[in-house]
């Protein structure tokens, strides 16, 4: 049987990065603390916490945190008069450019504390077969084992560049030549979307130079000061577009992105208002 104060103390020093921190959120000393964590991992015989500075969870030790709040979670959904070990905290896997677009709103349909990972859509999943989260969005289709994928719909991104920056390194059109030499904006390293718009568009793999950074507005606004060409949300661009800020690389060459809730059948009922917002918010923002 799981100790649940002990497994309360190792969330708040994994999501605080201390010790002294955790100590001060729950109201107890440092020593209790570290009394606490260092019962639990004798009796589990593993270590739970990378001492730090920052103080970090094993893979373990944020699998724990996982299930507490998952427990806690589970426990709000109970009949009244059953009082929760603490908030209820939801974390979820999500990428960048659906919580910049349309993912926020959804939020409110659980009273929950979120603890959102940002991953690439690409990647996500990753999180849910490593157990440390209830939920993600994913543009994997195939669920992991004891979990179902439901679709959503598709983002459509759009190539686009600042009509300065188009002139000055696209005056021919989009070639091979001229997007191995034009610098593009990439999110990070896992970001495939600008190689995979042109391959989509040369037919052929290629090494695009570029600058990463990794924040959805402030990719968007790199692309329009002109500092290169990128993938944007078609949703995200449309302002600067109708404003003639930035222009198509290719107009009739959208890259659509299809995204899929996959959620841990475990937690599908707690999740249940989570997941009816998710698809009615996904079905008027995203294409079919």
């Amino acid at each position: 049987m799981l100790d649940y104060a002990a497994l309360a103390v190792l969330a708040e020093i994994i999501r605080r990065g201390s010790f002294e921190a955790a100590a001060a959120a729950l109201g107890v000393t440092p020593s209790a603390v570290s009394q606490r964590i260092k019962g639990l991992e004798e009796r589990l015989g593993q270590v739970l916490v990378h001492r730090g500075p920052p103080a970090r969870g094993t893979e373990t030790g944020l699998r724990l945190m996982q299930h507490l709040d998952q427990v806690r979670l589970l426990e709000t959904t109970l009949a009244a008069g059953l009082r929760p070990p603490g908030p209820a905290v939801l974390r979820l896997a999500v990428n960048a450019d659906s919580l910049a677009t349309w993912f926020l709103p959804v939020m409110a349909a659980l009273p929950a504390l979120y603890d959102l990972v940002l991953d690439d859509q690409d990647h996500a999943r990753d999180w849910l077969r490593q157990g440390q989260v209830s939920a993600a969005i994913s543009s994997d289709p195939d669920p992991v084992p004891g979990c179902d994928a439901l679709p959503l719909g598709a983002m459509r991104y759009l190539a686009l560049a600042a009509p300065g920056f188009r002139a000055r390194h696209f005056p021919d059109g989009v070639t091979e030549a001229s997007l191995r030499a034009a610098p593009a904006i990439i999110f990070n390293a896992k970001d495939a979307l600008q190689s995979r718009w042109a391959e989509q568009a040369t037919g052929k793999r290629l090494h695009l130079p570029g600058h990463r950074i990794p924040a959805s507005e402030p990719f968007a606004r790199a692309v329009e000061l002109g500092l290169g060409w990128g993938m944007i949300p078609e949703a995200m661009a449309a302002p600067a577009l109708a404003q003639g800020r930035l222009q198509p690389l290719l107009p009739d060459m959208p890259l659509d992105v299809a995204l899929y809730w996959h959620v841990q059948r475990a937690m599908a009922p707690a999740l249940a208002p989570l997941t009816a917002a998710i698809r009615k918010r996904a079905a008027a923002e995203l294409r079919p």
